[in-house]
């Protein structure tokens, strides 16, 4: 893993860096156990990346935890992965602290469970303070529900005569996001070789780099985060410039 930071350019580091962590259900069934200590394992990888980030100066680290289209699973499942989140943040919560990392959520938060939200509001009290690494959890969190949310917002202000249509912009647009204090991620990491987006950040993820690992969740260590940022770092970002424009 050494050969691999050493390699990072630390002069280019991704400001905000997303993950979908997929795979703990699969990594599970291939290794002959139930899908709930896929979840279990999958905790340590979020640790592991958690700490990758901190040490490359990213932040930003954005992840999706759970989906709105998450609530349709076994409810045994669900209940693992609310119980999961309350025990990892209690555990986390020192660790937090010492890496100076503020705690944030987006999606649907009112939707948890009691003992969810009391945990999750008293952990980002606790690090509210903290100025290095935001760790963003995206909680039953749907792009698609946001988006419509922000349309639902912009039109009752035009109806109220509290904002004029030709004001409505891309900026506008984004200060009514869930994400409206944080800037677009530079890259998405999804793991467990799937190659789609899964209505995740739809509209922030626009000029975002792309990184596709086929390792399931559980699998994916620091070594591979770094590995996502090696990669990041040779691609060119045009922001629909060409090159030529992009060197001078």
């Amino acid at each position: 893993m050494s050969d691999v930071l050493k390699n990072i350019n630390k002069n280019n580091i991704p400001n905000h860096v997303a993950i979908i962590m997929d795979g703990n259900g699969r990594w599970a069934k291939k290794n002959g156990f139930l899908r709930t200590i896929g979840h279990k394992i999958g905790v340590k990888s979020v640790r592991e990346v958690v700490e990758g980030a901190v040490e490359l100066g990213i932040s930003f680290l954005t992840l999706y935890a759970f989906s709105t289209e998450n609530w349709n699973r076994p409810k045994i499942e669900i209940n693992t992965l609310m119980e999961l989140l309350v025990s990892s943040l209690n555990k986390e919560l020192a660790t937090f602290q010492k890496n100076n990392i503020q705690l944030k959520t987006i999606g649907e938060i009112d939707s948890l469970p009691e003992n969810c939200k009391d945990t999750l509001q008293e952990v980002i009290i606790k690090t509210s303070k903290n100025n290095g690494l935001q760790l963003i959890i995206a909680l039953s969190y749907s792009s698609k529900i946001e988006i419509i949310n922000t349309i639902k917002n912009i039109a009752e202000k035009v109806k109220n005569k509290t904002l004029e249509v030709k004001d409505i912009n891309d900026s506008y647009f984004e200060s009514e996001l869930y994400t409206k204090n944080y800037p677009d991620p530079d890259l998405l990491i999804r793991t467990s070789g799937e190659y789609r987006i899964s209505n995740f950040l739809l509209w922030q993820l626009a000029y975002t780099e792309l990184y596709f690992s086929p390792k399931l969740w559980p699998e994916f260590k620091k070594k591979d985060f770094f590995e996502a940022i090696l990669e990041y770092q040779k691609r060119e970002r045009r922001f629909g410039k060409i090159s030529e424009q992009i060197e001078n």
